[in-house]
């Protein structure tokens, strides 16, 4: 791999950043650059994160400086082929990634999540954009390091789309649109006047295209999940990746499920930095209670006990969520010999995982507490971001559902209907 695609050209202007050899210290000399990417850059883009994760958090707003460290890191192309000029990592390594990134900031663990959730939709649709523009897309994606977002959306209808010559209008407007402030190009999807269905992409910067940054729930401050607006917004048919009326096949169907564990890793990451944050002050600022009879804190037994109770739910979600990584990771490897049956399996693995994940990120988030004690609530710890993270993005999509799934699944064997949530 040369140097020119380890380092390709910036989509923009960086005079004022001085970040780009502390994120990304690859050489063209590596012998792996994808792991290299995950064992030297991607640890040290989560050490510049973490040095301001508990202001940026309190602050919220866009987090311009922290997308270019994401940017310069080289992540940005973590899931582009090789032969277009990525890393070539595969969902294992974005799951990795999303997790190591939200121990410290799951609001921009987010947002790169959401990016490459967004690179796999342009692999698995069957639109013109993704069939015959697919490698394109990837392509400028590495060269120009462009960042992704998403208005995808499918529980808000309000976006239409009406046919006019060479393809689409949309107007309206499409809510929660995580990583759209700041984006290059959005996947967005829209109704039809006939009841249909389309998705596509568009440049962030088209004419008629407006990025609200009016985000402003009590946790994920920083995801850029705020509200788009499309006034005439030109959509061409070659940047369709699902014809309206087109039936989506099995493997196409996955990309929920990439979804879905983006945000079972998420959490899992939210459990994991809760949990270690907990250990690190309980080690050294805790005080014993007087009645515990011992001089520190950690070798009070009942403080012990509850951090093995709570390092339990954690490890369990660790292994399921493993599994179903496994699992994905082999459905997409079946490409279009995927069964129905077989993606209906791949949701009761993810649904597991995300369950014992959600659980996880929110009993550890606010049980540690208990264990850290009155001073540890002080604001300049921000030990609370774990907990308003978690139950912020744990109201994605109801958990129960997961569950109901589940418990179907066991019961009499019926898989998951495809949706964009299951």
């Amino acid at each position: 791999m040369t140097s020119a695609l380890i380092h390709p050209a910036p989509s923009r202007a960086e005079s004022d950043l001085t970040i780009h050899d502390a994120v990304h210290p690859l050489s063209a000399a590596s012998a792996d650059p994808l792991a290299a990417l995950l064992t030297s850059a991607l640890p040290a883009l989560a050490r510049r994160l973490d040095e301001t994760a508990v202001a940026r958090d309190q602050a919220g707003g866009h987090a311009l400086a922290e997308r270019e460290l994401i940017r310069a890191s080289g992540l940005l192309s973590l899931t582009v082929p090789r032969a277009l000029g990525g890393f070539g990592g595969g969902a294992p390594e974005l799951f990795h990634t999303v997790r190591v990134l939200a121990r410290v900031d799951s609001s921009l663990a987010h947002v790169l999540g959401f990016h490459h959730l967004q690179l796999f939709g342009v692999s698995l649709y069957g639109g013109p954009a993704a069939l015959e523009h697919g490698s394109r897309h990837l392509r400028e994606t590495a060269e120009q390091r462009l960042f992704w977002g998403n208005a995808l959306n499918p529980a808000d209808t309000r976006l239409r789309a009406t046919a006019v010559a060479g393809g689409w209008r949309l107007d309206g407007v499409k809510s929660f649109c995580s990583g759209a402030l700041g984006s290059d190009r959005l996947t967005v999807s829209a109704t039809t006047e006939d009841g249909g269905f389309l998705i596509g992409v568009v440049p962030t910067r088209r004419q008629g295209v407006a990025v609200a940054q009016d985000w402003d729930a009590f946790g994920q401050r920083q995801t850029d999940s705020g509200t788009v607006t499309f006034d005439a917004v030109s959509l061409d048919h070659d940047e369709l990746l699902q014809v309206p009326g087109q039936a989506p096949t099995p493997r196409a169907t996955l990309r929920s499920q990439i979804a879905q564990l983006v945000m079972a890793h998420l959490y899992l990451g939210l459990a994991e930095g809760a949990f270690e944050q907990g250990c690190r002050y309980t080690t050294t600022q805790t005080r014993p209670w007087s009645a515990s009879g011992v001089d520190r804190a950690v070798d009070d037994p009942l403080v012990q006990h509850r951090y093995g109770d709570l390092w339990l739910p954690v490890r369990a979600a660790q292994s399921v969520a493993a599994d179903a990584v496994r699992a994905l990771d082999a459905a997409l490897g079946r490409g279009e010999a995927l069964t129905a049956q077989e993606r209906g399996e791949v949701a009761v693995a993810g649904a597991e995982a995300k369950v014992l994940a959600h659980r996880a990120a929110l009993a550890v988030g606010s049980q540690v507490f208990e264990l850290t004690g009155a001073r540890s609530t002080s604001a300049r710890f921000g030990l609370d971001r774990f907990w308003r993270n978690a139950r912020v993005h744990t109201l994605h999509d109801p958990v129960d559902y997961k569950i109901r799934d589940v418990g179907r699944y066991r019961l009499d064997g019926r898989i998951p209907e495809p949706t964009a949530y299951s």
